[in-house]
């Protein structure tokens, strides 16, 4: 494989880890907003434009990293997000908050309001104003 070839693969292969990634997000503010009931997976996978397989990949990829999902099996199944306090206090290290930062960079910290506010609050954090107000 030449070198074109490498880096056109490794171009498309961050393409589409960026697309799974926005569709993740999207996916859990989806979640989020409705409040612990279930939502069918062909529900998700139309209103994201891609499969029920897709859906289901991702759901398994969250929820191996972490973030509290149930998957509900049979008629009727879906996924919710699981009940959680509305606000988690964190306390990060410079690193950590810059490598937080520098992922919502990657991602577009406009690509949602969720993305937008944690990228607001990180850049708050670290950058607090002058209680002088100078």
């Amino acid at each position: 494989m030449n070198r074109g070839t490498r880096l056109a693969a490794s171009s498309r292969d961050g393409h589409l880890a960026l697309r799974r990634v926005e569709r993740q997000q999207a996916l859990i503010e989806w979640l989020h907003a409705a409040h612990g009931q279930r939502i069918r997976l062909g529900e998700l996978a139309r209103g994201l434009g891609v499969s029920a397989r897709t859906v289901a990949r991702d759901v398994e990829r969250l929820r191996l990293s972490g973030v509290p999902l149930n998957a509900h099996q049979g008629r009727g199944g879906g996924v919710s997000l699981l009940p959680a306090r509305s606000t988690i206090a964190i306390v990060l290290d410079l690193p950590e908050a810059a490598a937080l930062m520098s992922s919502l960079a990657v991602l577009g910290p406009s690509v949602s309001q969720s993305a937008a506010s944690a990228m607001r609050k990180l850049a708050e954090a670290l950058n607090p104003t002058d209680p002088g107000g100078r």
